[in-house]
């Protein structure tokens, strides 16, 4: 099993800065990427970066140029910055990996509990 450590989370006024770290522990082989979701009341369950072993990195259309995504390969860790935030930014974060695990095949993917950001003034 994995375990998926968030912190970071809490209440920003519009136009501030929030940074979220995760930490992944437990029977892990290999992590093949790691990243962020979110889901906001009454809302699916969306992409906000995700950073692979290669360190590509992908991003969900409306936090391209203000958040950014990190790792610390060695801590198993993958943080993620957040400026100007705004209240559609307003969501439950959910960090994820996709790891492997010695003799079993496959890659599998486990989720964080969530920290909650809000965005409110």
């Amino acid at each position: 099993q994995v375990q998926l450590v968030e912190s970071g989370g809490g209440l920003v006024q519009p136009g501030g800065s929030l940074r979220l770290s995760c930490a992944a522990s437990g029977s892990i082989f290999s992590i093949t990427a790691m990243g962020w979701y979110r889901q906001a009341p009454g809302k699916q369950r969306e992409l906000v970066a995700r950073i692979t072993s290669g360190g590509s990195t992908n991003y969900g259309d409306s936090v391209k140029g203000r958040f950014t995504i990190s790792r610390d390969s060695a801590k198993n860790m993958v943080y993620l910055q957040m400026n100007s935030l705004e209240p559609e930014d307003t969501a439950v974060y959910y960090c994820r990996t996709e790891v492997s695990h010695l003799r079993v095949t496959g890659i599998h993917g486990y989720w964080g509990q969530g920290t909650q950001v809000t965005v409110s003034s």
